[in-house]
């Protein structure tokens, strides 16, 4: 019979097919869709770069990454779609270890806090025993075994004189929906085969950069060296040191199905397992399946599943060559895993960071020591913590980044003026705060492109500020959506949010409000707009060397007396933070109205600047394309002359003109086709 991913084999027909569902969108040169952090529901964390390669390649559709990520979190991540589960995929930058991947994993839920659950994916070394042919680019998932829950750490106890090593602890089981679709596959796989290979294939075919890395190597390189068989120190190949000679390994017949899922314990410890007496010993008595570093670390304070391509023997005999094929292996059988599972199940779960903040009333023995703190400080405690959270957690809403995410970038060789511009390096510059109190308002007609402007600087921002103890946060107003995006309750929950995430230590300030309660069951409170305004001025003053730079953009999408209210609360407490020596920066930026008159800061008017009116006219150089005649180099400075400083006007006109030249007809100047702002009205055009 043919080995499953050979030419000749034929694949069972049935309508469980990944295949089907496998379309990859990872082209460097197409736009990436942004979503927002709290748009991540599933967690994906991997140990080495290979790990996370394979689980990259294997989205279904990779997203944008954030435009920043929490102060605390020094983690990598690529953001995507599988099936309809957006996924964050991280990948560990310091050591392995199981207390390096409880510190990640941590460090995740700052930048992403609506995980609900998530999967650990990547290689391991294999266990083979009498009762399991496991075989190399097989895969290994965590399932209870015995009392255990999946994951045992096999280095964590007590040994005591002529006694044998006790194990003490207990780790978690994975969660019940996890669990649930683990079987659910399962039984599938059981009916109709799976297609791991095929999957495996496809993703390869259309990321041929990776293909010689992680495709499956030769199966005559899988060689199961017998225990007493031990591989020198050194770099050399097996084959050079350890021979060929048949009776130095483990005779296996061929199999039907390649490769091969298996369902048991995984041992995770702090050290390298590479002892095949031992781990042979631990997989006749324990049925453990695979060696790995990093999950003994999650299983308790991040519940999740652990899977594991194989990608050697954990022996002596070290075989990278197989690492790639195995990551891909295992990120096979998770993307197969979460199709199994619907997205409202998901939503439906509870947050990981809720989980970490809730109080864990079970004493747990490790080794010799009984961890018992003094339970009625520790409940109220964690009670607090636990409110914090869910204070912080109503602070968000939905959309409440969509108007920022709506607004086009802005183009090429525009915008750049802006960071030159006197008034705009006053604002930043610490030294005249006192002067402006760290005010700056950019002002312009409907359609200027004051939006544009302000995206650019802030994402300018964001790049050349973010570190060096400067914390960017920004809210953008919509007119065209709900009554949060366009309130300023809306602006305060959303620009208090974004600092305590920056800045968790800030979260101290939640104390005022009283959060002990004597019902653990107690729903949070919505903050209102006055405690709102209350808690965040107490942040900022407790900025202590840090740097706040706020960016807020169109006022006049929001109702006066509410950006009157706001203006007033800024210009005080501006003044507090000036005169205290705090650094609080404020951008604004509307229309001409509401008039609304500042005590102290600084008018930016973009009609008349010359940077505004250079952006006008670089974009006719670039998009105007009618030709490069006296005529058209005439119809750019009419455009230019009538735009008064609207800019989205221009743009409207240029694709106006651009589709009269194409069915040729060409504008004059002075003709009759007369070309006004006021023609701009008829149509709905965002800035």
């Amino acid at each position: 019979m043919p080995k499953r991913g050979s030419d000749t084999e034929q694949y069972p027909k049935h309508d469980f097919n990944p295949l089907k569902r496998t379309k990859i969108n990872l082209d460097e040169n197409s736009p990436r869709p942004r979503r927002s952090q709290y748009s991540y529901t599933v967690g994906w964390i991997c140990a080495v770069v290979p790990d996370h390669v394979a689980a990259t390649v294997f989205l279904d559709e990779e997203h944008a990454g954030l435009d920043s990520l929490s102060s605390n979190d020094n983690n990598f991540y690529r953001l995507g779609r599988m099936g309809r589960h957006n996924v964050v995929i991280e990948v560990m930058v310091n050591a392995n270890g199981t207390t390096s991947a409880s510190i990640v994993a941590r460090d995740m839920l700052h930048s992403f806090p609506n995980i609900r659950t998530c999967l650990m994916v990547g290689t391991g070394g294999g266990a083979p025993s009498s009762k399991n042919d496991i075989r190399l680019g097989d895969v290994v998932v965590s399932s209870a075994h015995e009392g255990n829950g999946g994951v045992w750490q096999y280095d964590f106890g007590k040994r005591i004189q002529d006694q044998s090593f006790q194990s003490t602890g207990f780790l978690n089981q994975p969660p019940l929906l996890l669990q649930t679709a683990v079987k659910a596959l399962r039984t599938e796989y059981a009916i109709h085969g799976h297609c791991l290979q095929e999957a495996i294939s496809d993703v390869l075919e259309k990321n041929s950069r990776v293909a010689e890395d992680y495709q499956q190597p030769n199966p005559n390189t899988d060689r199961l060296y017998k225990a007493h068989v031990i591989h020198p120190n050194g770099e050399e190949s097996c084959a050079a040191v350890c021979g060929d000679d048949p009776s130095n390994f483990i005779e296996r017949p061929e199999r039907e199905e390649n490769p091969a899922i298996h369902y048991s314990l995984i041992a995770s410890a702090n050290q390298v397992m590479k002892d095949a007496t031992f781990h042979d010993t631990l997989a006749e008595d324990k049925s453990v399946l695979c060696f790995e570093m990093e999950a003994a670390g999650l299983m308790n304070h991040f519940p999740c599943l652990v899977i594991r391509g194989i990608y050697n023997y954990a022996d002596t005999h070290g075989n990278n060559e197989w690492q790639g094929y195995a990551a891909m292996t295992a990120d096979a059988y998770a993307k197969d895993l979460l199709y199994q599972i619907p997205v409202n199940q998901v939503n439906a779960e509870q947050r990981m960071a809720e989980y970490l903040s809730a109080p864990q009333s079970d004493n747990v023995e490790y080794g010799e020591i009984n961890v018992s703190p003094d339970g009625r400080e520790a409940e109220k405690h964690s009670l607090r913590e636990r409110r914090k959270r869910e204070l912080l957690d109503s602070l968000h809403f939905d959309r409440i980044n969509a108007r920022y995410l709506s607004i086009k970038k802005a183009h090429v060789k525009t915008c750049e003026w802006l960071l030159r511009q006197g008034e705009y390096l006053d604002w930043l510059d610490p030294r005249k705060v006192i002067e402006h109190n760290g005010f700056l308002w950019i002002k312009g007609k409907p359609r200027a492109g004051e939006s544009t402007l302000m995206k650019f600087a802030l994402d300018n921002a964001r790049r050349s500020l973010k570190g060096k103890n400067n914390i960017i946060i920004a809210f953008f107003f919509n007119a065209r959506g709900d009554n949060l995006e366009r309130s300023t309750l809306g602006m305060y929950r959303s620009l208090f949010l974004q600092l305590l995430e920056e800045l968790p230590e800030l979260q101290d300030v939640f104390g005022s409000l009283e959060l002990t309660t004597s019902t653990r069951n107690a729903r949070p409170r919505k903050l209102a707009i006055e405690s709102l305004k209350e808690l965040f001025e107490q942040a900022v003053q407790r900025l202590g060397q840090h740097r706040l730079i706020c960016f807020i953009d169109a006022l006049s999408e929001c109702a006066e007396d509410e950006i009157r209210d706001m203006i007033s609360f800024f210009q005080t407490m501006g003044g507090h933070t000036a005169s205290a020596g705090f650094h609080f920066h404020v951008c604004l930026s509307s229309r001409h109205y509401p008039h609304i008159t500042i005590r102290k800061g600084i008018t930016l008017v973009l009609e008349g600047q010359e940077g505004h009116r250079q952006d006008i006219a670089n974009y006719l150089d670039t998009e105007l394309n009618i030709g490069d005649t006296d005529l058209a180099k005439q119809v750019s400075i009419d455009i230019q002359n009538k735009a008064l400083g609207v800019f989205m006007w221009v743009v409207l006109v240029v694709g106006i003109l651009n589709k009269e030249y194409d069915s040729g007809n060409v504008y004059e100047p002075n003709s009759g086709f007369e070309l006004s702002p006021e023609i701009y009205t008829s149509y709905s055009v965002t800035s």
